[in-house]
C-alpha cells in the first residue's frame, strides 16, 4: 500500500472512532436528562413508619408471631428501618414477606 494510502485509511479509523464515542456521550447524556427517582422511600419502599413487621421464624425461635412482631419507628435512606422496642437497624432480608 502506498504511504498515501495508509495516512487516508488511518485518519478515516480515526474519524470513525471519534464518531462512535460522540455517539455514545449523546446517547448517555439523554438518559440522565429524565427525572431521577429517590432510592427506596418513592418507589418500592417495603416498610413505612407505623406500620406492623414479623421477624422470620428462623431468627427467634421459638416464639410465637405476635411475640416477634415490632412497629416501625424510622426508615433510613438505606432501607434500613428502626423498630419500637428493640434496639438496631433491620434490614428487609430479616422479616417475612408481606401476604
Amino acid at each position: 500500500m502506498k504511504r498515501r494510502t495508509k495516512r487516508w485509511l488511518g485518519g478515516l479509523a480515526l474519524a470513525v472512532g471519534a464518531l462512535g464515542t460522540a455517539g455514545a456521550v449523546l446517547i448517555k447524556r439523554g438518559k440522565s436528562r429524565k427525572p431521577k427517582i429517590q432510592s427506596r422511600q418513592v418507589a418500592g419502599t417495603w416498610a413505612r413508619p407505623g406500620m406492623t413487621v414479623t421477624f422470620r421464624a428462623e431468627l427467634m425461635p421459638g416464639r410465637d408471631a405476635s411475640e416477634r412482631s415490632f412497629r416501625v419507628v424510622d426508615i433510613m435512606p438505606s432501607g434500613r428501618v428502626t423498630l419500637e422496642g428493640k434496639a438496631g437497624e433491620h434490614a428487609e432480608t430479616e422479616f417475612e414477606r408481606l401476604r
